[in-house]
């Protein structure tokens, strides 16, 4: 395996860490420097340009984390130092959150001497229940007091996606449709949202969940046993969405040339992401797939791990913030474990390949997520191999047919109740296998889990000493 990509990952990661405490002026220099290190690094020899990159990523790491913090000051600043009552125009970029009477989303508004900075929106009462029904893309006029951004819970997220101060008591004084791709993605994502219109709404927001990652209607103690199970990952947009959503446009793909075909999938990638609201989970498994595709078109296929480990560095290059986002950690992680793991686990498993396969994938994606899971909320559950297992499956049709059925409701409401009963009894199992996985209390914490890498350490130490003992008794006569 080529390791010059997980070096440069590896430097780039470390140079964004430190950025984040150089400041502006290191920036700049690093900025300058990375960039002739990466020009030279053509006219230098393989081994040496390993190196060379690295050192270019880590300086440009600490460029792109330097100005993207120096980014957060601006005009704005003064206003929500004093907490000072404004009104301001912008668009919606992340759907809003929060209780029926307590709401928040993220807007980004239009700076009076031009440019955009990105507040956190919060609104209470009458208010929270206009703001909850807005959707990404919607352009709006808003009154409210501006202010610092707050210690954890939403504004420790919102800090990390570029926001740069709250505006309170927040009243909506003006609405406009989206425009340009956003519209075109809404459009896209309210055709299929109402096309599950004749599921339950439990399984209707499940549903949801499923194929566009929009979680904001399952109820709480739903989502607790998914939480629970180790299933709430199937509620998040993965790459499997993105080949499935692939898989459904083939058939018109297919009759396109290899130029027009690769540029349609890749439209098809942008406006999925799109409508799935570019959650990390969605930029990672839509860059991947977008790197695939191109690799494809220039005839020089590549490996996943190494797409995975190009596409972080092209996603921390462009915003360095995501370092900070557990989702994007999870979604890396996950797939880290099954492009390493998948193979090596699949060989040991003694059992048939319809059950050693999708079991090697979920305990390799498992393994992977594990240190991320204890260091952000440290406990795993052991039940979650068994649930993936039971559930993978019938989320994996849902990602399909559920998608297919609920397009098709659309445009022909007749056939909605047919065609989405095989949708609500898939869902229905997958919230069975979460209901009863959530009833298992077995949780694996950083003690346990230094605990069982003692034992495994000691049995690996008593398997090497069993040996050389075997090899030094002579053979008997």
């Amino acid at each position: 395996m080529e390791v010059g990509p997980f070096v440069a990952l590896g430097a780039l990661v470390a140079g964004v860490l430190v950025g984040e405490r150089a400041g502006i002026g290191a920036a700049n220099v690093a900025l300058v420097t990375g960039a002739a290190a990466l020009g030279a690094a053509w006219f230098t020899r393989a081994r040496v340009r390993v190196a060379i990159v690295g050192l270019a990523l880590a300086l440009l790491g600490v460029a792109v984390m330097g100005r993207a913090i120096d980014g957060r000051h601006s005009t704005l600043q003064p206003a929500i130092d004093g907490r000072a009552s404004v009104t301001v125009s912008g668009e919606v970029t992340r759907d809003p959150t929060g209780s029926t009477y307590a709401s928040s989303a993220l807007v980004r508004v239009v700076l009076p001497r031009g440019g955009h900075r990105t507040l956190l929106v919060a609104a209470s009462g009458s208010d929270a229940m206009v703001l909850r029904v807005l959707e990404a893309g919607d352009r709006v006029v808003l009154r409210g007091r501006l202010g610092p951004l707050r210690g954890g819970g939403f504004d420790d997220r919102a800090r990390w996606e570029h926001s740069v101060g709250r505006l309170d008591q927040t009243e909506l004084l003006a609405l406009g449709s989206p425009r340009g791709l956003p519209a075109i993605a809404d459009a896209a994502r309210a055709r299929v949202l109402r096309g599950m219109r004749d599921l339950a709404p439990t399984r209707r927001a499940l549903t949801a969940g499923f194929l566009l990652g929009d979680t904001r209607d399952v109820p709480a103690d739903v989502a607790a046993e998914y939480r629970d199970s180790g299933l709430s990952h199937l509620l998040a947009v993965s790459g499997e969405n993105v080949a499935f959503v692939l898989a459904l446009a083939g058939p018109l793909l297919r009759r396109l040339r290899l130029g027009a075909r690769t540029a349609a999938a890749l439209a098809v990638i942008i406006v999925f992401a799109v409508m799935t609201r570019c959650e990390p989970s969605v930029l990672r498994a839509s860059m991947m797939a977008a790197i695939a595709l191109l690799a494809s078109f220039a005839g020089r296929p590549v490996s996943t791990a190494r797409v995975l480990a190009y596409a972080i560095i092209v996603l921390l290059i462009v915003d360095p913030f995501l370092v900070h986002s557990v989702g994007f950690a999870l979604s890396c992680a996950a797939s880290a474990g099954i492009a390493f793991g998948q193979g090596p686990i699949a060989r040991r498993i003694p059992a048939p390949g319809v059950v050693r396969d999708p079991l090697a994938v979920s305990l390799a994606a498992q393994l992977g997520v594990m240190p991320v899971l204890l260091a952000a909320f440290g406990s795993f559950p052991l039940i979650t191999p068994v649930t993936n297992l039971l559930a993978a499956p019938a989320a994996e049709t849902v990602g399909v047919y559920g998608l297919f059925a609920s397009v098709v409701a659309f445009y022909v409401p007749a056939l909605g109740p047919l065609l989405q009963q095989p949708t609500a009894l898939l869902v229905g199992w997958i919230s069975a296998v979460a209901r009863a996985g959530a009833a298992v209390p077995m949780q694996l914490d950083t003690r346990g889990v230094l605990g069982v890498c003692a034992l495994a350490a000691a049995g690996a130490s008593v398997a090497c000493l069993r040996a050389r003992r075997a090899v030094s008794e002579p053979a008997p006569r």
